[in-house]
């Protein structure tokens, strides 16, 4: 049995989740407990101007990455508080990092993550396995979504179809076929979520984000606005597939617009989620899966009232199941995939799925870095 803390801070740049996660080779992984940290107002705004810097000071990311990697230390410690557990206690912590840019295709394929696994094993004493996301793309790999792997350790049925559907700054789906099927399971970004509802909440309102989605459901769905998001070559793209805010950014949402309202450019982009995912699902899904499938949604958006009664009633006859009955809170899975995989790397096991993130083959994911 090993005892890891995952570390997750997505690109919503609300915060830091971290979970601690029981793992072991005979059972499924067991969140142990978990808790979060908000992202202090001026760290937000320093990494949401290095997301959209075209050039940054070598002092501008050292001074990010500093205050980013206390902030980590701070939530693990946090945690180890809330549960109990000892540093000493602890195989090892896996860290995300910050995402500031992701770019697989192209040229010269990259991904950057903000992070300082080194000074994270300093700060906190604990073992730290970082950088998961470049050896995938240099198989040839998206980068992402890594999640998907994890999904299938944690919630394959016998019998039935499920899509676990992450609902952060961008949704990506996972689609898990029953146990013995000979399908694959594959996993994909559909596109914007919570980066552009929250992006163009703040222009309007005070506050990160529309909760529950009050805002968005006073407003109208614009079918010509939405029709111009959705001719975006993205949406039409088969997988393997990953997006970020280099593609969908605020001046991406401005050069669709006429003279739509502003409510009723949150109520379209609120749509756009909706409609993106449900379209991929019905690409992606065998017949039968259409009608029986079950969707579990997580991530921040699980949260957001307008948008599951949205794709509630857009999925239909497709069922959604709330996370929680499956034993996990939807805010933490994230995190808790991130512990999984750095568990893997410790076993010497590969973390990414090859019909996920189109890599060359299975490949072991993450650097180690001692205590």
């Amino acid at each position: 049995m090993s005892l890891v803390i995952g570390l997750m801070s997505g690109t919503s740049l609300d915060g830091i989740d971290a979970a601690l996660v029981e793992c072991n080779h005979h059972h499924r992984p067991a969140l142990l407990e978990a808790t979060g940290i908000e992202m202090p107002e001026s760290l937000r705004r320093q990494l949401w101007q290095l997301c959209h810097a075209r050039d940054a000071a070598f002092d501008t990311l050292a001074d990010a990455e500093e205050a980013f990697c206390r902030l980590q230390a701070q939530v693990v410690t946090a945690l180890l508080k809330k549960s109990g557990y000892r540093v000493e206690d602890i195989d090892a912590i896996g860290s995300h990092g910050q995402t500031i840019e992701h770019r697989p295709d192209g040229p010269a394929p990259y991904t950057w993550q903000l992070d300082n696994p080194s000074r994270l094993a300093e700060l906190t004493g604990c073992r730290v396995v970082a950088d998961f996301r470049r050896r995938d793309i240099a198989a040839g790999g998206q980068g992402a979504p890594l999640a998907p792997a994890f999904h299938d350790a944690l919630f394959r049925h016998p019998q039935q179809w499920r899509v676990l559907l992450n609902l952060g700054g961008f949704a990506n789906v996972t689609l898990l076929p029953p146990e013995g099927s000979e399908l694959p399971v594959i996993g994909f970004d559909t596109g914007p979520a919570n980066a552009l509802l929250d992006g163009w909440y703040t222009q309007h309102h005070e506050g990160r984000f529309d909760r529950d989605g009050t805002w968005a459901a006073q407003g109208q769905c614009q079918t010509p606005l939405l029709t111009r998001f959705l001719s975006d070559p993205f949406f039409n793209c088969p997988p393997p597939k990953s997006t970020g805010r280099e593609h969908f950014h605020l001046q991406w949402l401005k050069t669709h617009l006429e003279n739509e309202s502003p409510v009723d450019v949150q109520a379209t982009l609120l749509t756009l989620t909706v409609e993106s995912i449900a379209r991929e699902l019905e690409r992606h899904l065998p017949g039968n899966a259409r009608t029986e499938a079950c969707v579990i949604p997580c991530g921040g958006g699980a949260h957001n009232i307008a948008m599951i009664d949205a794709l509630t009633a857009r999925l239909s006859p497709i069922r959604t199941e709330h996370c929680q009955t499956l034993g996990w809170s939807p805010d933490w899975l994230e995190a808790g995939a991130f512990a999984w995989l750095a568990w893997r790397r410790l076993e010497g096991l590969p973390g990414n799925l090859a019909s996920v993130t189109g890599a060359a083959g299975p490949r072991i994911l993450g650097g180690i870095y001692e205590r």
